[in-house]
């Protein structure tokens, strides 16, 4: 698609979201305004974590009834395989080759890279549609007094953790509200990230406050995005202990004969679920359950960190691969969307998707045109408009810890090269969920095709170079 033709496109879409809804935050002459926006994430949860995605042990009827009640995705995709990265496609609409932050850290020199001031986010976009923003939990994309901290990113009000070291514990001795450390009672720590007295559980905490976010702005519309930390591991916990799957209580499953690690792994997501039917229970009681879009997904793939087992659980699925891999179980997440009276209920949509694609998404419900990206809006997908819904030509992804990984997806086929000297392979997804066969010597015209986005999908970072 030509430049002109994809701002065409952009274009007709806010100016449908327009006519859908009203403009900048102020009410359409039907007497409709914007919907309020929620975007709920996990952190390392497997695509076969869920119940409604295949999951036999662990309990989640909450996000099972979610999907019951709306739509289910099979072909969503994270923006990276780790947080950061994967956190900068979601809020700047930019896939991996284009997006400023592509790894936790600079593979130049290991520090934290904030977003710039021209990294737009979809919190500024909305901000200036109207839209009160929040967030809760974590960011990671910029610390306090740099130009990627929450409030300098379109944020009004935020509390959680900073950045992603500090939220491997779940029992910290202080988060941040806005600019301003804020302590956490009853915490003490007696090494970094590794808790004394633990009595105040975080992600508690952060229920807490996005309940109190929405009641505060009831009136709308708002854009909360409730980065939640659960499943992650404490990596660090697990020098002082047998492991780092911190919870406060294995229940509903301390009578079961699982090693503690992954008792607490199963409670953890089972915890996660309850609090996301918090959240859908205080929009209907509230009266905001038809005004309110609600999407919940992962970060990434399932990890093998703190004691986790990813095997145990089968927490991927019929996917290969997990957190730090380019192969779908790394990538591919488990992804739901929510709207009572728009989303037609128990629906399940194979349409391809991925982080990049949430921003212009949003713009399109708020009524805007968004900033130029690498996303598409899946409105019409959420509307059930499949001829309107416009289509990638491929998806990119790269990932640099240990080696320079890439993967494009186009159409039905992969291709993953996990070195950037190695010949690249080509999976048939269609034939071959699990990544089995390479396909590249009988099909060397796709394998040279979707290799070639290899090179032009991705402009070199001054921090995350192709070459070391």
């Amino acid at each position: 698609m030509s430049e002109m033709n994809r701002r065409d496109a952009l274009a007709a879409m806010a100016a449908a979201g327009t006519a859908l809804f009203g403009a900048g935050g102020a009410r359409g002459d039907a007497g409709k305004r914007p919907p309020n926006i929620i975007s709920i994430l996990a952190d390392d949860l497997g695509y076969g974590d869920l119940g409604c995605y295949g999951q036999e042990k662990i309990l989640t009827p909450r996000l099972d009834r979610m999907a019951a009640e709306g739509m289910r995705f099979t072909q969503a995709y994270a923006g990276s395989t780790v947080c950061a990265p994967s956190r900068c496609s979601l809020m700047t609409g930019m896939h991996q080759g284009h997006a400023f932050i592509r790894g936790n850290t600079s593979m130049i020199d290991r520090v934290r890279v904030p977003l710039r001031p021209e990294d737009t986010t979809v919190a500024e976009v909305l901000k200036r549609a109207g839209y009160a923003t929040g967030l809760v939990g974590k960011w990671g994309l910029g610390d306090s007094g740099t130009s990627g901290a929450p409030n300098a990113k379109g944020f009004d009000e935020f509390f959680g953790y900073i950045d992603q070291y500090l939220a491997h514990n779940y029992y910290p001795d202080k988060l941040w509200r806005n600019s301003t450390e804020v302590p956490v009672e009853g915490n003490v720590l007696e090494a970094p990230n590794v808790c004394k007295t633990c009595t105040t559980y975080s992600h508690d905490l952060f229920t807490k406050e996005a309940l109190e976010f929405i009641e505060r702005h009831k009136d709308g519309p708002f854009f909360l995005y409730l980065a939640y930390t659960l499943p992650h591991a404490n990596n660090e916990a697990k020098r002082l202990r047998e492991h780092g799957m911190e919870v406060p209580s294995d229940e509903p499953y301390s009578d079961k004969p699982w090693p503690e690690a992954q008792r607490n792994h199963a409670a953890m997501i089972t915890r996660l679920d309850r609090d996301v039917g918090k959240v859908l229970d205080l929009l209907e009681e509230q009266g905001l359950a038809k005004d309110t879009l609600v999407i919940f997904a992962s970060d990434n793939g399932p990890h093998k960190e703190g004691g986790a087992d990813p095997a145990f659980f089968e927490d991927n699925g019929p996917l290969r691969g997990i957190k730090r891999d380019l192969y779908e179980g790394g990538i591919r997440v488990p992804a739901i969307a929510w709207w009572p009276g728009t989303l037609s209920p128990g629906s399940v949509s194979d349409q391809t998707w991925a982080f990049w694609d949430f921003l212009p998404t949003a713009a399109a419900l708020a009524g805007v045109e968004p900033p130029p990206c690498d996303g598409h809006s899946i409105l019409p997908t959420l509307l059930n408009k499949p001829d309107e819904q416009q289509q990638h030509e491929y998806l990119y992804w790269e990932f640099h810890e240990g080696a320079f990984k890439q993967a494009v997806r186009t159409g039905r086929w992969k291709a993953v090269r996990n070195n950037k000297d190695a010949s690249p392979e080509l999976y048939d997804l269609e034939e071959d969920l699990a990544e089995a066969h390479d396909r590249a010597s009988d099909h060397p015209d796709i394998a040279a095709r979707a290799a070639s986005f290899f090179d032009s999908a991705r402009t070199e970072s001054p921090h995350w170079p192709s070459e070391r």
